[in-house]
């Protein structure tokens, strides 16, 4: 169709020709370049240029009269289908605007749906430049959509994880409280049996020792029982384990318990008629310990006390290996509070000649002395005591009064007691210090941690010790 004056063609000509030029391409594919140049799928494309079309037309762009037809004309391709007289009402004959719009149509022929989306954008986007800064806002919409998305699903899976992890933490933590308490019970039963097998053994002597007081027979009836309780457990070990050179003195305060567990409780009184225990005391002795020091009407002879050799120290660079090994035992760190004193209690042992100690420190010095107490214990357990400033300053008053440094012993009651090593600030926190020391004969070793001089700082004290029969140097 020519213009009227027969050279400058019509719109329509030039839509019409460049609709021709597009269709070598099937469908399929120029949606697909459609939608890696626009971001968009066509079916989400389509009501974006449609809504733009919508909402802009006349007001930020406007279009000829030709291609508002054609335009309309896909839209109702899109959402009616092919044109039908028989299904439409009919169009007045003075309605120019409706009859071209239906003509218009009536050429759109049987293109299908998305030929009809996709030639409605194609046209748009040539008639309006603005159409792509439009899309291009959508896209970076939708991206922004999209990526807020994958943050909040990402975060949902890791806190699912993190749950899930807990859970499973949690069932383990769990699993093994219930497997240490079971463990705590059946050693406790074990040592309740053991107790009620020596009960009948160690009455009569109790009430030998300890005529007309119930307290005192009760009192020393345990000792006895805790006694020859560890004597047993040792027996145990060096028959699990052989001969024993050296073992630390942890170990012995906590028994190898095991072995007699295993076997059941049923079961510990034939195992116990099986193991030798040793004599008990005879005459009214108040010591079950062989070999301790003599007694006179019930005290120690201070007279006949043997010297007390110096004790052997040096120290060790290797601080990090330390005190990882000795993390991993809850009974071998001690917080050490400001103005504390801790007192480990270490009980001579029937086995051994030497004892050997090595303790470290985080970040802070700490004091350290060695005294020897020349007492009997019933037991070789290990005890820890702690005591603020003013209760450690009353303990040894007696030596800041002025009393001889020589004497035995440094309080008018209770047992002797030597110093072996005086109580200095030590630089446990650089290095790990260690020494040994030879049994003066039977009694307690005192080993003294002071952090009376801190007034704020709290330390964190990593300590070990051991008997053992060969001089450790």
């Amino acid at each position: 169709m020519a213009a009227p004056d027969a050279l400058t063609p019509l719109v329509e000509d030039d839509i019409n020709s460049q609709d021709k030029a597009e269709n070598g391409l099937p469908v399929t594919d120029k949606e697909n370049d459609f939608e890696s140049e626009w971001g968009f799928p066509l079916d989400e494309l389509y009501p974006l240029a449609l809504t733009f079309f919508k909402e802009k037309e006349g007001k930020a762009f406007h279009v000829s009269y030709i291609v508002r037809n054609k335009l309309v004309a896909f839209t109702r391709q899109v959402h009616f289908g092919k044109f039908d007289t028989e299904h439409l009402p009919a169009v007045g004959y003075f309605d120019v605007v409706g009859n071209d719009r239906r003509k218009e149509w009536e050429q759109i022929g049987d293109k299908s749906k998305e030929e009809c989306m996709l030639e409605f954008c194609q046209l748009l986007d040539r008639e309006c430049p603005k159409l792509k800064p439009y899309i291009e806002a959508h896209k970076t919409e939708k991206e922004e959509r999209e990526r807020i998305q994958r943050e909040e699903e990402e975060r949902l899976r890791r806190e699912a994880e993190e749950l899930e992890r807990q859970r499973k933490e949690e069932e383990l933590r769990k699993a093994e409280e219930e497997a240490r308490r079971k463990e705590e019970q059946r050693k406790l039963q074990f040592k309740e049996a053991i107790y009620q097998q020596l009960l009948p053994q160690v009455e009569p002597l109790a009430a030998q020792q300890y005529p007309n007081n119930p307290e005192q027979q009760k009192a020393y009836t345990l000792q006895l029982q805790e006694y020859y309780y560890q004597q047993y457990l040792q027996q145990l070990q060096q028959q699990s384990e052989g001969s024993i050179t050296k073992t630390s003195a942890m170990e012995n305060a906590n028994g190898d318990a095991n072995a007699g567990v295993e076997a059941g409780v049923d079961g510990v009184a034939q195992n116990f008629q099986n193991i030798h225990l040793g004599d008990l005391p005879v005459n009214g002795a108040a010591n079950p310990i062989p070999n301790g020091p003599e007694h006179q009407g019930g005290q120690i002879d201070e007279a006949n006390l043997p010297e007390v050799a110096k004790a052997s120290s040096w120290t060790h660079q290797d601080m990090t290996k330390f005190k990882s090994q000795l993390a991993k035992d809850s009974e071998s760190v001690i917080k050490v509070g400001h103005g504390e004193t801790v007192t480990v209690r270490v009980p001579t042992h029937n086995e051994g000649k030497y004892i050997f100690w090595e303790f470290a420190t985080d970040y802070y010095d700490i004091g350290f002395g060695l005294y020897f107490e020349w007492s009997e214990s019933a037991s070789n357990a290990i005890s820890v005591h702690i005591s603020d400033s003013s209760e450690d300053e009353e303990e040894f008053k007696e030596d800041e009064d002025g009393e001889d440094p020589e004497a035995r012993g440094a309080k008018n009651e209770g047992p002797p007691l030597d110093e072996i090593i005086p109580i200095y600030r030590r630089d446990c926190h650089q290095e790990v210090f260690a020494g040994c020391h030879k049994y003066p004969g039977r009694g307690v070793y005192l080993l003294k941690f002071d952090n009376s001089y801190s007034l704020f700082r709290s330390k964190t004290l990593y300590y070990r010790v051991y008997y053992t029969k060969d001089d450790p140097t």
